[in-house]
C-alpha cells in the first residue's frame, strides 16, 4: 500500500517522524515523502530528517515565503502532480499548515483518501488561519486521527457523525516521538 506524505513545517517532521517508524516497520506500506518546502531553511528542516532519522523526502517542492493564498496554490498543483505520478492508496497530512491543507485538497480532488493526523484540534478563532487550515482539512478528510477526546467531541458537535468520515482517537503522536527520544538519549547518555 502506497501512501504519500505531505510534511512542511518543523512540528509535521517530528510528528512524521513517530508515524513513518511504525509504517516501515509493518513493511506493507510504502511511504512517499513530500516536503512543500514551507519551513526551507536546512536548520528548519533538513536537520530534522537527519537527526530524527525519519527518511529523507523523495519531493522536496521548494515552496515558501509567499501569501497564504499563493503557497497553498502552488503546493496544490505541486502535490497534484506527485499524486498523478505515485498513485497512492492514501494521502497523509498533519496539522494545521497551509501544507496541510493543500496535500488534503490535491488527494480529495484525485479521490485519494485522505488521512488527517489531529484532526478535531480547534482553537475557535477563526482569524487564525491555521483554524480555517484545521477545519477546511478535517472536512475533507476519510480518517480522521484525533489526539484527544476533546478533538473527538469537538468533530461530533459538528456533525461529523453524519459523514461517511471515521473518526479515531489514536493519541498524540508529539507525545510518541517526545518518548521514544527520550530513551534514545538515555541510552546514548550511557554508552
Amino acid at each position: 500500500m502506497k501512501i504519500v506524505t505531505v510534511l512542511g513545517a518543523r512540528p509535521q517532521f517530528i510528528k512524521a517522524a513517530a508515524l513513518s517508524r511504525c509504517l516501515k516497520e509493518k513493511q506493507k506500506f510504502q511511504e512517499v515523502i513530500v516536503h512543500t518546502g514551507q519551513h526551507f531553511d536546512a536548520n528548519m528542516s533538513d536537520v530534522f530528517f537527519k537527526e530524527l532519522d525519519i527518511p529523507m523526502p523523495s519531493y522536496n517542492l521548494n515552496i515558501h515565503s509567499l501569501s497564504h493564498g499563493a503557497m497553498t496554490g502552488q503546493m496544490l498543483s505541486g502535490v497534484e502532480e506527485i499524486i498523478v505520478k505515485e498513485k497512492p492508496d492514501y494521502v497523509l497530512v498533519y496539522g494545521d499548515t497551509n501544507s496541510t491543507l493543500a496535500g488534503a485538497l490535491a488527494a480529495k480532488k484525485m479521490k485519494i483518501n485522505v488521512v488527517h493526523v489531529e484532526a478535531g484540534l480547534r482553537s475557535f478563532n477563526m482569524a487564525m488561519p491555521e483554524e480555517i487550515n484545521r477545519i477546511l482539512t478535517d472536512r475533507i478528510s476519510d480518517l480522521l486521527c484525533c489526539p484527544t477526546d476533546a478533538a473527538v467531541r469537538n468533530l461530533l458537535n459538528e456533525g461529523f457523525a453524519n459523514f461517511s468520515t471515521t473518526i479515531v482517537k489514536t493519541g498524540d503522536v508529539m507525545q510518541d516521538a517526545a518518548l521514544y527520544y527520550a530513551a534514545r538519549v538515555n541510552v546514548k547518555a550511557e554508552l
